[in-house]
């Protein structure tokens, strides 16, 4: 029963695109938690999964030169956010980063969520779920939400005429009533921001 379980997951793995994210959830069709998750613990010990993090496995795609090829932190947030059916946007370091406003790299990556708050460990690094309002996550452009977390991450006072530069190089790549949209529900000194270089 367990190996036939076992070998239905791991066709219907072989039907998915290698460098796919996984979870046990995506077997729930198949068998029990209990046994799906024992499933792809064998499959991760016959190295045809690799484990990224508790309960969250890849399908490896490899490059002759490079070996494994893992995914970026981000990817992992969001096929977690898919699976929860959760909205998530990139906060603080990680929207300056984004935007080109910083080097730093952080270490632990925080997204604001309607999901459930949680931190997960993936190797060194930590992605954590925070909890936020609606209307933080009410934003519709990509662009617009990591401009304003970043510009809350630097601070009204800190703002120097370089960063306001790069921001504007990249609103201009957002359409013109998405801006308008997402800077209602900026802070007031960020809306003005927004407005002022779009």
């Amino acid at each position: 029963m367990n190996n036939s379980v076992q070998n239905r997951i791991e066709n219907k793995i072989k039907s998915m695109k290698r460098g796919s994210i996984l979870f046990p959830s995506n077997f729930d069709g198949i068998g029990n938690v209990e046994v799906v998750k024992k499933s792809l613990l064998r499959l991760e010990n016959k190295k045809f999964l690799i484990r990224l993090a508790h309960g969250i496995y890849l399908y490896p795609k490899e490059d002759k030169l490079l070996g494994v090829l893992y995914p970026s932190i981000e990817e992992i947030a969001n096929a977690i956010a898919n699976r929860d059916k959760a909205r998530i946007i990139p906060t603080g370091i990680k929207a300056l980063n984004q935007l080109g406003l910083s080097n730093q790299i952080p270490m632990n990556i925080v997204f604001l969520t309607d999901g459930a708050a949680r931190s997960i460990a993936v190797g060194k690094r930590t992605i954590k779920f925070k909890r936020t309002t609606p209307k933080n996550l009410a934003v519709k452009g990509k662009i617009t939400s990591l401009v304003i977390q970043a510009l809350k991450e630097i601070g009204k006072e800190n703002v120097t005429e370089e960063q306001i530069e790069i921001i504007s190089k990249h609103l201009k790549l957002e359409k013109e009533e998405i801006i308008e949209h997402d800077s209602k529900l900026a802070p007031a000194w960020i809306s003005k921001i927004i407005r002022n270089i779009k």
